[in-house]
């Protein structure tokens, strides 16, 4: 079992940057992948990026490409840079991990944080 906290979220303004970060009760190194999670005002929760449990190959979708970035700073904390922030960017974000493979799709993941909450103001 992993128990996962976020923190980093607050408020910026759009063209903000924010670094959020997940930290994992256990090492999560070749036996979890993570991802990042978020679920905006009023919309179903989306899948925003993955990483793997082995050889960090990673994975956005298109509403972060070229904006996020996610990493492992170590073998039981993950992080989201996220640059160029929008106001479509607000909402929560809630770190996640599970047994591979790891993709998009919530039920692909067992393990989920409380959250940390991300607004940017226009």
């Amino acid at each position: 079992q992993v128990q996962l906290v976020e923190s980093g979220g607050g408020s910026v303004q759009a063209g903000g940057s924010l670094r959020l970060s997940c930290v994992a009760s256990r090492s999560t190194y070749g036996l979890y992948c993570m991802g990042w999670f978020r679920q905006g005002p009023g919309k179903e929760r989306e899948w925003v990026a993955r990483i793997t449990s082995v050889g960090g190959g990673t994975a956005y979708a298109d509403s972060g490409k070229g904006r996020f970035t996610i990493s492992k700073d170590n073998v039981n904390t993950l992080s989201l840079q996220m640059d160029s922030l929008k106001p479509d960017d607000t909402a929560m974000y809630y770190c996640a991990a599970g047994r591979p493979p790891c993709g998009s799709r919530s039920s692909e993941y067992t393990y989920w944080g409380q959250g940390t909450q991300v607004t940017v103001s226009s």
